[in-house]
């Protein structure tokens, strides 16, 4: 059986007719699925906790903005406004007498996405659960696992932490649509993070790691769907103006992930990079509200994205 290329190298099925959608198939490589993973931006990820915390976080996102694909094929004008609601919990533990942390948090996603292939005008809807993230921590240089009274008395030090990041298939699939709230693939990230303090109130840190992505293997049609690594850094300055009560400015840069269908590589490497800004605030002695905004700086591929978000944290000791 041979296979053949639609444009943009959207591969064909191998019943022998185009995807539906043809070229704007491909934004689940391009715009979603493609760099979301690497869009994140987390601020104050490796800042030392007191042991026993526990924290339940509930968010909101919304986030519109344009796919970019070969300007010289023919799927122009493709947008995308999504929405998400995430739930996750989090507790902070000692090991070995090193802080750790173990984080889960579960998406649900809703939106639609909309371009034009050749004269017409598309528009699809998706909602559905997406895969859930859990992520382990562990500081290895820096200040020791600290109680909360220790913790009120330190004094800031440089701390440089290790994590990993997993993302299980859970989410929703249907593997005879193109585009999909869930991936139907594990992804995995490692990655190392120094947190700087300076004077006290300033810190800053940054991050490196890359997404590791298993194959999928009920791609649509029933082909193999393989993507290659995406590559990360984040760089994040942020200022205490108060206890509980900080600023961020924060940056990350993606490169890599091109994707593989049935053997057929796709133009789809992206180069990108975005920039945001955080601000947490207390609400009460137990809780505190962040307000997120994010916009992509330089996109060579896939989703020119702004997004803002607002989420509420809930935490208490043991």
């Amino acid at each position: 059986m041979t296979h053949g290329r639609g444009p943009l190298g959207a591969p064909w099925s191998p019943k022998g007719g185009q995807l539906p959608w043809g070229p704007l198939g491909l934004l689940l490589c391009l715009g979603l699925a493609h760099g979301s993973h690497a869009q994140e931006l987390e601020p104050r990820a490796y800042s030392p906790s007191p042991v026993g915390l526990n924290f339940v976080l509930l968010s909101a996102s919304h986030t519109t903005g344009d796919i970019l694909f070969d300007p010289s094929g023919p799927v122009n004008n493709v947008d995308a406004r999504m929405n998400a609601a995430v739930a996750g919990y989090g507790h902070t533990f000692g090991l070995f007498d090193h802080l750790a942390s173990v984080t889960l948090a579960v998406p649900y996603a809703w939106g639609q996405i909309s371009g034009d292939v050749g004269e017409d005008r598309h528009e699809i809807h998706r909602s559905g659960l997406g895969d859930a993230q859990f992520r382990f921590a562990l500081n290895l240089i820096g200040l020791p696992a600290l109680t909360a009274k220790e913790f009120a008395v330190r004094t800031p030090q440089t701390t440089v932490g290790l994590s990993l990041t997993v993302t299980p298939p859970v989410g929703q699939y249907d593997a005879t649509k193109v585009i999909n709230i869930g991936s139907n693939r594990w992804a995995l990230r490692p990655q190392i993070g120094i947190s700087y303090p300076i004077g006290g109130r300033w810190y800053l840190e940054g991050y490196a790691g890359a997404w590791f992505f298993t194959r999928n293997d009920d791609y649509y049609g029933g082909v193999g769907r393989e993507q290659q690594p995406i590559e990360t850094l984040q760089a994040h300055v942020s200022y205490t103006v108060q206890p509980r009560m900080w600023v961020a400015a924060d940056y990350t840069y993606y490169e890599g992930g091109r994707s593989t269908v049935n053997g057929i590589e796709n133009h789809d490497r992206v180069s990108n990079s975005r920039a945001g800004l955080t601000l947490s605030v207390p609400a009460g002695r137990s809780q505190s509200i962040k307000f997120l905004w994010s916009k992509g700086m330089s996109v060579s591929a896939g989703g020119d994205f702004t997004t803002y978000a607002i989420a509420w944290q809930y935490a208490w000791f043991d």
